[in-house]
């Protein structure tokens, strides 16, 4: 017989292992899901921040918000448009209008009411006499700022007033001059030396430190006062602007011992500028 021989076939050379990174630990699962809920946070945040962005700068220049915010003690204006203006007519700020004149009507530039008010059928947004306007201040300075007045040539003065649910009640003026440097020297003439004419009510004003100038529109100025402390029984705020040809003359007041609240004196202010601006 043929001895038969069983061949055991080499063994392979066992294989070089491959070196096994150190496990890191995995965080706990607490951990994980307050990154997670972090980075939800980021990721909103960041589209709310992107879509205000958006709205801002898409937003054309007629379009004027109604900063129409309830919480915070704002009051809710409509949404507000610049008024159309005559065939070829240039806006007061546009390059071709260096003398910054208004074309627009005036009572057109008027903010109007807000929701909730009371319109003082008197001041119902159109034209009024200049007696009307200066019956806004303190009899003792009135005449020398009626002479001014008339010195000056008013061309139009238009007037709005309301009552709001709370008491307060403002009142806004309109003046358009004939030039820029006539409706400037009129203001200069009211705030002579920093003490402006007084008021009706107010025999004693101080500038309104809550006021930073918010809302400006480039070109314009604006002075903000409010009545000092201890007031009557009423505390007066009021406010002028001047934008290009055209002086406004803003005041609120309301009775009580917490006066009058400052949140939508300063939004009357801001949005009547833009309107003017």
């Amino acid at each position: 017989m043929t001895e038969q021989t069983t061949e055991t076939p080499a063994q392979a050379a066992p294989a070089e292992a491959t070196p096994v990174p150190p496990q890191t630990p995995k965080p706990p699962r607490r951990v994980l899901r307050v990154v997670a809920r972090w980075t939800a946070a980021a990721l909103v945040l960041g589209g709310l921040g992107a879509g205000t962005a958006l709205g801002i700068t898409s937003m054309e220049r007629t379009d004027v918000p109604g900063l129409a915010t309830e919480s915070d003690g704002r009051w809710d204006y409509p949404r507000l448009s610049l008024p159309a203006l005559p065939a070829g007519s240039p806006r007061p700020y546009s390059d071709g209008n260096v003398a910054e004149i208004h074309h627009a009507d005036l009572r057109r530039l008027l903010l109007p009411a807000p929701a909730g008010a009371v319109v003082d059928k008197k001041l119902d947004g159109g034209w009024v006499s200049t007696g009307r306007y200066l019956s806004e201040y303190a009899k003792g300075g009135r005449s020398d700022l009626a002479q001014t007045l008339k010195d000056s040539a008013p061309r139009h003065v238009a007037a709005r007033g309301w009552t709001m649910p709370d008491g307060t009640s403002a009142r806004i003026y309109l003046i358009r001059f004939n030039s820029t440097s006539i409706a400037q020297s009129f203001l200069d003439t009211i705030i002579v030396s920093g003490s402006p004419v007084p008021l009706v009510g107010a025999p004693e004003t101080v500038l309104d430190e809550g006021w930073n100038g918010g809302g400006k529109v480039a070109g314009t100025s604006s002075y903000v006062y409010e009545e000092a402390k201890p007031y009557g029984e009423a505390q007066v705020r009021h406010g002028y602007l001047v934008a290009g040809d055209t002086f406004a003359l803003v005041v609120q007041s309301r009775k009580g011992k917490n006066g009058t609240p400052g949140v939508p004196f300063h939004q009357t202010v801001i949005l009547q500028n833009q309107l003017l601006g």
